[in-house]
């Protein structure tokens, strides 16, 4: 009797376990097929709150995106996005330093908000790379 209760605790531990093993080995989408699932997820979302023209328009986006996107399209639209960033990053980074040079507060903490936004922006865009 001693031997049966361990045994069935670990059979029961196993079968438990399967299915948290198999949710883990599932790869995270990335690219068109990410884009898809999402576009699939929002129409879900649409259908439960009965909202049929948001259902419409989604469903218009998801066959777009199956019949036109590319893994290596949507990789160079978010690279230039990424380099877009970039420019505005150093574009509001100079216009802090010209700022700064004349010495006007309220323009210097202007333009350091315009900045911050900037580089949040931009690491948006970095995050977005890689999905």
């Amino acid at each position: 009797m001693k031997f049966l209760s361990p045994l069935a605790v670990l059979i029961l531990c196993g079968v438990m376990a399967a299915p948290l093993m198999a949710a883990e080995e599932t790869p995270e989408l990335t690219g068109c097929a990410a884009k898809r699932q999402s576009i699939s997820t929002q129409i879900e979302q649409a259908r439960a709150h009965g909202n049929a023209d948001q259902q419409a328009g989604l469903e218009t986006a998801l066959s777009e995106v199956t019949d036109h996107c590319t893994d290596a399209a949507l990789k160079k639209e978010r690279e230039n996005k990424v380099l877009d960033a970039k420019r505005e990053v150093s574009r509001r980074q100079a216009d802090l330093d010209k700022a700064m040079k004349k010495g006007d507060a309220d323009k210097i903490n202007n333009r350091k908000d315009k900045l911050a936004e900037s580089r949040k922006e931009l690491q948006q865009a970095l995050d977005e790379l890689d999905k």
